[in-house]
C-alpha cells in the first residue's frame, strides 16, 4: 500500500507570531514536518526560523501583486505561493485572506484549528488554558468560535 503524499501547509505570519508567543512553534513540525512560508512572511515574522521552515519565493508577480490590491503582504504571498503550489493547507486567520483563499479554492484552517488538531493528536492536554494565553496577547477570539474549538477538543 502507497502513502498519502505529504500535504504542503503554507503558514501565515500570525500563526507563527502566536505559536512563537505561546512556545508552540514546534506543534507545526509536529503536525506537519515541513512548513512552507514566503519571503514576505519571513520578513513580517521577523525572528530567526527553524530548519523545518522553507522559505519559499513567489514566482507569479501578477497574482501576487493583484492579491495585494485586496489583502496585506503576508495574506497576499502567502494566498500566491498557495495558487503557484496546488494542492495545499494554507493557515490563515485573518477573515478578509481566509475568504480571498476560499473563493481560490484553497484548503484553509487557522491557528486555532492548528492548536485543535494538535489537542486531537495528543500533542497538547488541554486547549483551554492555551485559549486563555491567546487571549491574553491579545488575539480576540469570537466566542462562539471559543465554544466550537472547545467542542471539537472534546472540553465542552
Amino acid at each position: 500500500m502507497s502513502e498519502m503524499p505529504e500535504a504542503i501547509v503554507i503558514a501565515d505570519t500570525s500563526c507563527l507570531i502566536v505559536l512563537s508567543r505561546l512556545n508552540a512553534l514546534p506543534l507545526l513540525r509536529s503536525l506537519y514536518r515541513k512548513i512552507y512560508i514566503t519571503e514576505e512572511i519571513a520578513f513580517e515574522f521577523g525572528d530567526p526560523l527553524p530548519d523545518w521552515v522553507i522559505v519559499e519565493p513567489v514566482k507569479e508577480k501578477q497574482t501576487f501583486q493583484i492579491l495585494l490590491s485586496i489583502l496585506d503582504i503576508g495574506e497576499a504571498s502567502a494566498i500566491a505561493l498557495a495558487l503557484e503550489l496546488k494542492d495545499v493547507l494554507l493557515i490563515v486567520d485573518e477573515f478578509k485572506g481566509r475568504r480571498e483563499a476560499q473563493r481560490l479554492g484553497i484548503k484553509i484552517t487557522g491557528t486555532l484549528g492548528v492548536l485543535v488538531k494538535a489537542k486531537q493528536h495528543g500533542l497538547i492536554k488541554e486547549l483551554k488554558p492555551i485559549l486563555n494565553q491567546l487571549d491574553l496577547a491579545g488575539f480576540r477570539i469570537a466566542p462562539n468560535i471559543l465554544t466550537e474549538m472547545l467542542k471539537q477538543a472534546g472540553e465542552t
